[in-house]
């Protein structure tokens, strides 16, 4: 392969339900992971010809952007795992999300607040209603980290350091200490004073201190986001979007092998020669490949090719309810930064779509933390439930309004873990990997890198017009939209 730096794979994009003819190829590749990225690489590679084969252990298509649907007497109630939303900066994925998915597409406003020691802040942060509902001793705790600012050393952008020592260099003591100690904690299961900073800087608009006052003070619609509001979403559910593109890919004559699990990798001379896997059905299964996409994680694809890895990933468990009510709140999402409530997020996922739930009814989803294989992975749900049931009351939320009818999702691999120096165990193993000339990988876990669904699809396509066109763009694919910017606020949905 020949090595240049830029590519258009993402600007030479044709419409969705318009794929373009191209002659059939005797090459075939092997995509695993049926998530955004790779079901994009799927689709560009069979637009150009390729035999394309799509493995993935789940039955169904969309990984973490999946949807389920739980069915009831009373109607169909749809979960996401996780607050999904389409939003991105790429006018021509817009467009092909838009066409691909027509009148079904949803335009929906995220309004989110934070809820901590019995009190709720709108988020991000206003003046009047942080004054009303702030203690005193938070305003005055932050008026002297602000006065304080102008004589504390500047932590430089290209400085090595933790999450407590970004947040309090630009947000003082006080904010950290009410808005950020206990959730980061509680979310990584990690120190915040050993958790990397790098993620901070495409989470966290706002600059410092002086940045918070002065958007507390501003007035009318010039205020800054701190995120996007608007965002698109399907009727039923965020999976909904990789259903289509699943049906669409089969249409085209993609092959999907759903419900098998990758357990190996052949290879002969740096190159990969086949995939092994194994069905549900307990059978080993070999796959002879030209090209391998790889989504899934990272660690595991290092651990089949022998090289040193140490990275690790953190779980969600959801544990979904349906509720004898038509709201709960008007809230897209809640925070939850008190440690001592299990989740760190509850959603109520007819915010985002009037149709996650029968009429008359809705339903939460509270977001748990957790390691693979610890307790609260491990607890089955009649164990959790009084646990649930005593953070809804300290939350304002009636737990006499559930039906008893609830069940648990899990997301092995949600979050990579980004302890201090994780920059050198990563790049370690990048350069490992890029002596596979015939492997790419993409997506949240294959780069591990904490990312929005559209730079995961853009990833996939990217990898996807580097096998076509022959030329070695990896490294490129492994930094994508690696900036030090607030991605969310430079959404165009």
């Amino acid at each position: 392969m020949r090595v240049v730096e830029e590519s258009n794979a993402i600007d030479d994009m044709s419409a969705a339900s318009e794929p373009r003819p191209a002659a059939e190829s005797h090459r075939h590749a092997v995509v695993l992971g049926a998530g955004p990225a790779g079901l994009m690489a799927a689709w560009r590679l069979r637009e150009a010809g390729y035999r394309v084969t799509v493995i993935d252990k789940a039955t169904t298509v969309g990984g973490m952007c999946a949807t389920l649907k739980f069915a009831t007497d009373d109607g169909d109630y749809y979960f996401d795992y996780g607050g999904h939303r389409f939003i991105t900066k790429n006018p021509k994925l817009l467009a092909f999300v838009d066409e691909l998915m027509g009148e079904t597409l949803l335009h929906a406003e995220r309004k989110s607040v934070i809820r901590f020691q019995g009190r709720t802040y709108d988020y991000p942060l206003n003046l009047p209603n942080l004054l009303k509902n702030a203690p005193f001793s938070l305003l005055f705790g932050t008026l002297l980290d602000w006065l304080a600012m102008p004589f504390k050393r500047r932590i430089g952008k290209d400085e090595e350091c933790s999450f407590a020592d970004w947040i309090e260099n630009r947000f003082g003591k006080t904010l950290y200490r009410h808005f950020f100690e206990g959730y980061t904690r509680k979310l990584w299961g990690i120190e915040p004073d050993t958790l990397s900073a790098d993620w901070a800087g495409q989470r966290i608009s706002l600059i410092d201190l002086k940045d918070v006052v002065r958007r507390l003070w501003q007035r009318g619609p010039s205020t800054p986001r701190t995120y996007a509001r608007k965002y698109r979403y399907p009727k039923l559910g965020f999976g909904q979007i990789f259903d289509t593109l699943h049906q669409r890919l089969l249409e085209q004559g993609v092959e999907f092998v759903m419900g098998a699990e990758v357990s190996g990798l052949e290879t002969q001379q740096q190159r990969i020669t086949a995939v092994r896997c194994r069905t549900a059905a307990g059978s080993e299964q070999q796959l002879a490949c030209d090209e391998v996409i790889a989504t899934l994680p990272l660690p595991q694809i290092c651990h089949w090719l022998n090289i040193p890895c140490e990275l690790s990933y953190r779980a969600l468990r959801f544990f979904n309810l349906p509720m004898q009510q038509q709201d709960v709140s008007d809230n897209t999402w809640q925070y939850l930064s008190d440690p001592g409530i299990l989740g760190t997020r509850l959603q109520e996922p007819r915010r985002r779509s009037p149709h996650m739930a029968p009429a008359g009814r809705t339903s939460l989803m509270f977001e748990i933390p957790c390691q693979q294989g610890d307790e609260l992975w491990q607890a089955d749900n009649e164990a959790l439930w009084p646990r649930i049931k005593a953070d809804m009351q300290r939350l304002g939320v009636d737990p006499t309004k559930a039906d008893g009818r609830y069940f648990t999702a899990y997301c092995e691999h949600a979050y990579p873990i980004m302890e201090v120096g994780y920059q050198r165990q990563r790049e370690a193993a990048i350069s490992a990997l890029l002596r596979y000339p015939n492997l790419v990988m993409a997506g949240r876990q294959g780069t591990f890198r904490y990312i929005f669904t559209d730079t995961a699809m853009e990833m996939g396509l990217m990898a996807a017009e580097m096998l076509i066109e022959g030329v070695d763009r990896r490294r490129q694919i492994f930094d994508h939209r690696n900036e030090n910017t607030v991605i969310e606020t430079q959404s165009v949905a």
